[in-house]
């Protein structure tokens, strides 16, 4: 009798799974090569030319006056990216087209081998698939298999770095970019003034940053300005020089004029070049205006009217409140103001409106009061209201949404501060219960530390890799952003209402009760501490060497910023005031009661 071995025949339900099998196979394949050879070449080939764009800023330094090569550049940085976003795309879809592959392979092998079980077995002298057959075959068509998957996933993800290092390299620029790769950040470091602290916005380019429908400005044209509540990225820090330290508003020493509002409002005045912006609103007009910052002659009013989905009743809002709490912002080309019925503007330099949309009607006991602030070409704004709680980006083109994050706190009157905490950009809120930071670029939540309670208006503040916030009954606390642990906290001396103030090694807190203390920053030692007759609404700024903090009855309280309590002045404005005042081009801007002073030598 004739010797014979079991061997498996391949079914009618198999076939075409194999056939499958193998046209996956080879597709994944011939995208490992591809992906393979893209890197290879990547390697030889400079796909952004960054010594063509190079040589053309040496040129631009050598001449910085030739608009004509400006343009140029400018042209050649846009193709530049778009040939980034074009090969990183490519390597992205290779990527996910290769895992598909595999995928299908896989689930096709899978099917295959469940079959078997219904595969009707023969006597035969030599397998019909030496592949289906042969398990050394299989073992090494599958190790190989592994290898060419693993050396082409490599070659993606090298590839992509390597470009990306690329148009870093182009122009010697610092580099940050949204998950979609929307916006590169194109200016050299090394060219830019030196900040006062590490608490700076990560810059771009000397004058703006050209976007495809937008434009932006720079830190170094941001530090020139007062632009948000609290100065550039509303961390209490000015870049202005030669402010006054006496004045007598009774007197009118060193009032170079000051303005009636039409309407009541508690925001606080921001400014851009020669102009100053305010809101003011009452139960049937919300309004945004500018002011001639050398004459103090109103030059337009902007209303916030005829928005769909605006309430047609305004919300019930507290004294201290009211519907024009928030301080607006601006780039240097809008302004953009919010309101407390949920009305949003962006209007330009001349009064035009831009656009304007409601972000929903707040719930919120004593009024929305959280201020905007910018980054890039985005609008920042917090929006933590009761049953809702969110931090958005708002597009400054179109203010279309560019993101949105829930946030499972409560109500918040805190303002968003935005930084550059060693390398990367964060939005850092604080409410109850966390003190939590963004990703300016998508709206993802970077951390966050569990240590607040209650109503918390206070905003956060940063210095040197440290973030200080604080609340009434609660705590202050001093964040390490980089382990995100607290490094120490106190609760003698806390505030409602006015915000931290962080610099060098020190941190400042003002009470609504006048004590004023200053920490060490890192060890949390007490420094010194002092008593006004006055308490505290407005935020202490720190510019030119000076805190400047205004208490309650109008007098500015000036302490030098040293680990060292010395008192300079106490000058007086007369009027009661709760806002934060503006600092620009050696003046002072004090919003006091239903009027707006500009102090000046």
């Amino acid at each position: 009798m004739r010797e014979t071995r079991n061997e498996i025949r391949v079914t009618g339900s198999q076939q075409p799974w194999i056939s499958i099998s193998y046209v996956a196979g080879i597709f994944s394949f011939i995208i490992c090569i591809l992906l393979i050879a893209n890197f290879l070449q990547m390697k030889k080939v400079d796909p952004i030319e960054q010594n063509t764009l190079n040589a053309l800023i040496e040129r631009l330094n050598d001449n910085p006056q030739d608009e004509a090569l400006r343009e140029e550049i400018r042209t050649f940085d846009h193709v530049s990216r778009k040939a980034y976003f074009t090969n990183t795309w490519q390597v992205r879809i290779g990527g996910y087209l290769l895992l598909i592959g595999i995928a299908v392979v896989v689930i096709s092998l899978q099917i295959i081998s469940l079959n078997k079980k219904k595969a009707v077995v023969i006597s035969d002298e030599k397998p019909e698939n030496i592949i289906l057959h042969n398990k050394n075959a299989r073992f090494w068509m599958m190790t190989g298999g592994i290898v060419i998957v693993a050396a082409a996933l490599i070659a993606a993800y090298l590839s992509n770095s390597e470009l990306e290092n690329q148009f870093t390299q182009a122009a010697g620029r610092s580099t940050d970019r949204d998950e979609k790769g929307e916006q590169m950040f194109t200016e050299k470091q090394d060219e830019l003034p030196k900040p006062e602290s590490d608490s700076v916005i990560l810059d771009t380019m000397n004058e703006i940053i050209i976007n495809e429908k937008y434009t932006f400005p720079s830190w170094a044209l941001i530090k020139q300005n007062f632009p948000s509540f609290r100065g550039p990225g509303s961390n209490g820090i000015s870049y202005q020089k030669n402010i006054p330290v006496q004045w007598d508003g009774p007197g009118n020493q060193n009032i170079k004029w000051k303005l009636k509002i039409p309407l009541q409002g508690y925001s606080s005045p921001i400014v851009w070049d020669d102009k100053v912006f305010i809101t003011a609103a009452s139960n049937n007009n919300r309004e945004l205006y500018c002011i001639d910052k050398n004459s103090g002659k109103i030059l337009w009013t902007s209303r916030a009217e005829n928005i769909p989905g605006s309430p047609p009743k305004s919300p019930e809002t507290s004294d201290d409140t009211g519907l024009a709490a928030p301080t607006p912002t601006t780039d240097g080309t809008h302004i953009y103001a919010i309101f407390g019925n949920g009305d949003i503007i962006a209007v330009d330099l001349n009064g035009k409106l831009k656009w304007s949309k409601n972000l929903g009607m707040p719930v919120n006991h004593y009024g929305h009061s959280s201020s905007l602030v910018m980054f890039e070409n985005k609008l920042i704004v917090q929006y933590d209201q009761r049953r809702s709680a969110k931090l958005m980006a708002l597009s400054a083109e179109d203010g279309s949404i560019i993101w949105s994050t829930e946030r499972k706190v409560n109500i918040s009157w805190a303002s968003p501060i935005v930084v550059h905490t060693g390398n990367r950009n964060e939005i850092i809120l604080s409410s109850d219960p966390y003190v939590a930071s963004y990703d300016p670029q998508n709206g993802k939540e970077l951390w966050k530390v569990e240590c607040m309670s209650g109503e918390v208006g206070p905003s956060a503040a940063y210095a040197n890799g440290i973030v200080f916030a604080m609340n009434e009954y609660a705590s202050l606390v001093a964040i390490d952003v980089k382990t995100q642990k607290i490094l120490w906290e106190d609760n003698e001396y806390l505030s409602e209402v006015p915000s931290p103030l962080a610099f060098d090694d020190m941190v400042i807190i003002p009470t609504v009760y006048g004590i004023v203390v200053c920490y060490d920053a890192k060890s949390g030692d007490l420094l010194w501490e002092h008593e006004f007759d006055n308490g505290f609404y407005s935020s202490p700024i720190k510019v030119d060497g000076k805190i400047y903090l205004l208490d309650r009855k109008g007098t500015m309280q000036i302490i030098k910023a040293s680990g060292k309590f010395e008192l300079i002045a106490e000058p007086k404005l007369g009027e009661r005031s709760d806002c934060t005042p503006a600092f620009a081009d050696g003046h002072i801007y004090i919003r006091a009661g239903d009027l707006l002073y500009c102090i000046g030598k």
